[in-house]
């Protein structure tokens, strides 16, 4: 899969030979900055400066333009302006040439017509040309295997082929991220500025690691989603090979979206919806530099734990504290030590002492190292423990004196012994962590590489943080693997006959009947109800329903019934009927003159029930999501709501009934309900049905309230709204 694009991404990192369009002789310029980086890590092939106004720079030759070089560049390294760019690319592929880095800004990141018209031209010439692009607006690329740093990083002090990959949007942010993994002692073998993505996109740079075999994480930093199947094909791919994607994704606020914006020129969309459709394709999502980098150390050197439960093992009642408050906190389980583990615990650090989870052994500092190794002997053997926790910093030096060279000497031999004993036979994972945070030495980072299945977690919180994201990460995937992918069918006759009767190519709202006319053909129940076009025939259908009705006004542009007074309850006979027609006709016409009634619905009062909310809304970046919570005022009140990409069945609708609080309702709380959680179910698997095989005309659908009542009594929707775009 990609392979086309994996080829290009191979030419871009990987190059044979290098031109620098642009040199300048300052020494702190970026291309002076690349051109020492190359020489600095032994860039196997030439690379060429190339500006007019030198003949030599940087100690070697400077040529004029590309048709003087003595061969053909295999990479172009191009800071020029952006105005420039397009003629560079053309007659660089002409020769030949294979890849460029585009650094320049000034397309549509600044939001202006002629910087997206050079975008526009930009695009054209990369789809021309057949060239692998990366940016432009970005900080070039660093590749270990090909021994290639076209980043202007100095900070980077060697290139290895290690087991993470990274590609971000952010042309700063990502290499610093990559640099602090680094100074953890965890090597990265790619960090790629993708920029604007006008070429190459994230997508691409994903399915190229997917095929290294030395990757076995992916971060990304994104600030929007170009291609956006296409992304979410590259990471069901590396989830399926058992590469972890973990995304630190901007624009989980309004301000956030705008920034991203303003950045990357590209539209950002909600995070809960990226959350939903990425998460199922096997995305895992950070909220900051910080939670990425603990979750990499976790999957990086311990993988996967394969249960919640944690047994955590420390010496100060502060750490213990602090890990009480974290794993309630992050919702991971410290289960009971089993009675055999706290026998052993007990034959050795006495019998008066008090054994709980997490166990505040401040004895076990003075223990000789066969001591604790029995210690976590007994942790390991426990059945009610999954991962273990040990209380422990890396030493920041040999030490300056006796005493603390000693000391260094024990926490060595410590995690020595847990890597032989444990580790290196398959055992429980275990990671370290620490009152704080603290970064590594040098020598810290030597020492950790003799453990390299030991994760040093810093802080209990974020400790918490990462072992609960790779507990989601785990389920999702392990859940993906059981459900097979659903299928989208034929498009509604509903939505296509009201498309061909629409015009001009604005998104476009369905008046209450029509909007329930298509989700009935799914399958969802509606109440009795009838449209009239006058209140006579809504007297007659009143009549012909059985009182108590409801009665509402209705007009394709009137989306919020209620704030214009359309809508009258609780009537009893049809003379009611009728006075609540003129009613709402007159309420309508004084709320908005342009509005046009065309006619009234007259419904059965639906009395008691629960009342919830489903829904679907496309997302600019990610398509189509289905929303399901509380419905009525309780959705503004505390948008109790979860989300999941279309094309479910049901065992994922009861889930997310399960993640809302809604989930407990519906099964009866405090003497309310249970309500018919299987009619929701089947409402549900209706909508993502709907919204798969419509994903390209449902603009949003909401339907609210949709109405549970008690168990066998099925579930109705009251009230609908659907908006269509073509």
């Amino acid at each position: 899969m990609g392979g086309d694009s994996v080829s290009k991404v191979e030419a871009l990192l990987n190059p044979k030979s290098v031109a620098i369009l642009g040199a300048r002789e300052n020494p702190m310029d970026w291309t002076a900055r690349i051109f020492a980086n190359y020489q600095r890590f032994d860039f196997e092939g030439p690379v060429w400066p190339v500006n007019p106004r030198f003949k030599e720079i940087w100690g070697v030759p400077c040529f004029a333009d590309l048709s003087d070089l003595p061969g053909v560049p295999d990479h172009l390294v191009v800071m020029r302006a952006a105005a420039s760019v397009c003629g560079i690319l053309r007659e660089a592929a002409a020769m030949g040439t294979r890849s460029a880095t585009v650094y320049a800004a000034g397309y549509s990141e600044l939001g202006t017509d002629e910087g997206k018209a050079l975008e526009d031209e930009l695009r054209s010439v990369i789809e021309e040309t057949g060239l692998a692009v990366c940016g432009p607006n970005c900080l070039g690329s660093m590749s270990a295997r090909g021994r290639s740093l076209c980043l202007p990083d100095d900070r980077i002090r060697e290139l290895v082929r290690g087991p993470v990959a990274m590609v971000g949007q952010s042309g700063t942010t990502t290499p610093g991220i990559g640099r602090t993994l680094i100074d953890r002692g965890i090597d990265v073998g790619y960090i790629v500025t993708s920029g604007n993505e006008v070429g190459l996109a994230t997508a691409d740079y994903i399915n190229y690691f997917v095929d290294d075999p030395d990757v076995r994480l992916i971060f990304c930093l994104i600030e929007a989603v170009r291609r956006p199947q296409d992304f979410l094909a590259a990471c069901r791919r590396a989830r399926d090979a058992g590469k972890p994607v973990v995304a630190l994704k901007m624009g989980v606020s309004e301000g956030g979206r705008a920034a991203a914006l303003a950045h990357t020129g590209s539209m950002a969309g909600a995070v809960e919806a990226f959350d939903a459709v990425a998460g199922d394709a096997g995305v895992i999502r950070v909220e900051s530099g910080d939670a990425a980098i603990d979750l990499i150390e976790l999957l990086v050197h311990a993988g996967l734990p394969e249960t919640d439960d944690v047994g955590v093992l420390v010496y100060s009642g502060g750490v213990r504290g602090l890990s009480l408050d974290a794993a309630d906190r992050h919702g991971v389980p410290l289960p009971d030590f089993s009675p055999e583990t706290a026998a052993k615990f007990k034959e050795i650090l006495g019998d008066d002492l008090r054994v709980t989870n997490p166990l505040d052994a401040a004895g076990f500092m003075n223990q000789k190292l066969e001591s604790i190794v029995e210690m976590v002997t007994a942790i390991q053997n426990d059945p009610k423990i999954g991962t273990i926790l040990f209380q422990e910093d890396l030493p920041p030096s040999e030490g300056i004196n006796d005493a603390n060279k000693r000391r260094t000497k024990r926490v060595l031999d410590t995690m020595q012994g847990f890597q032989e004993n444990f580790l290196e036979k398959g055992g429980k994972p275990i990671g370290l962590i620490s009152p704080a945070s603290s970064d590594l030495t040098a020598f810290g980072r030597e020492a950790r590489k003799q453990f390299p299945q030991i994760p040093v977690l810093s802080e209990p919180n974020r400790a918490f943080k990462a072992l609960r994201a790779a507990f989601t990460y785990r389920d999702r995937i392990h859940e993906a693997q059981q459900i097979q992918p659903g299928e989208a069918g034929k498009p509604s006759e509903v939505i296509e006959t009201a498309l061909s009767n629409a015009s001009g190519i604005e998104p476009f709202a369905l008046s209450e009947p029509v909007s329930k006319n298509l989700i009935s053909s799914y399958g969802i129940s509606l109440p009795r109800e009838g449209f009239a076009k006058t209140p006579e025939e809504a007297a007659k259908i009143g009549d012909e329903i059985g009182y108590p009705v409801v009665v509402k006004g209705v007009a394709a542009e009137m989306t919020h019934k209620s704030d214009a007074g359309a809508v009258v309850l609780g009537l009893h006979d049809g003379a009611a009927v009728e006075r609540a027609c003129n009613d709402i006709s007159g309420n309508v016409a004084s709320y908005d003159s342009s509005i046009e009634l065309e006619g009234w619905l007259v419904a059965q009062s639906v009395s008691g029930g629960l009342e919830l909310v489903i829904g679907i809304q496309r997302d600019p970046e990610m398509g189509p999501v289905v929303m399901f919570g509380l419905g009525g005022v309780w959705l503004e009140l505390i948008k109790d709501v979860s989300f999941c990409s279309p094309g479910f069945g049901r065992a994922r609708a009861d889930r997310m009934i399960n993640e809302t609080r809604a989930g407990r309702l519906i099964d009866g709380y405090r003497g309310d309900g249970p309500y018919d959680r299987e009619a929701v179910i089947d409402a549900l698997v209706a909508v993502g049905q709907m919204a798969m095989d419509n994903s390209d005309t449902i603009e949003s659908l909401d339907i609210n309230p949709f109405v549970a009542l008690s168990p066998g009594a099925g579930a109705y929707a009251l009230d609908a709204l659907a908006v269509l775009s073509r």
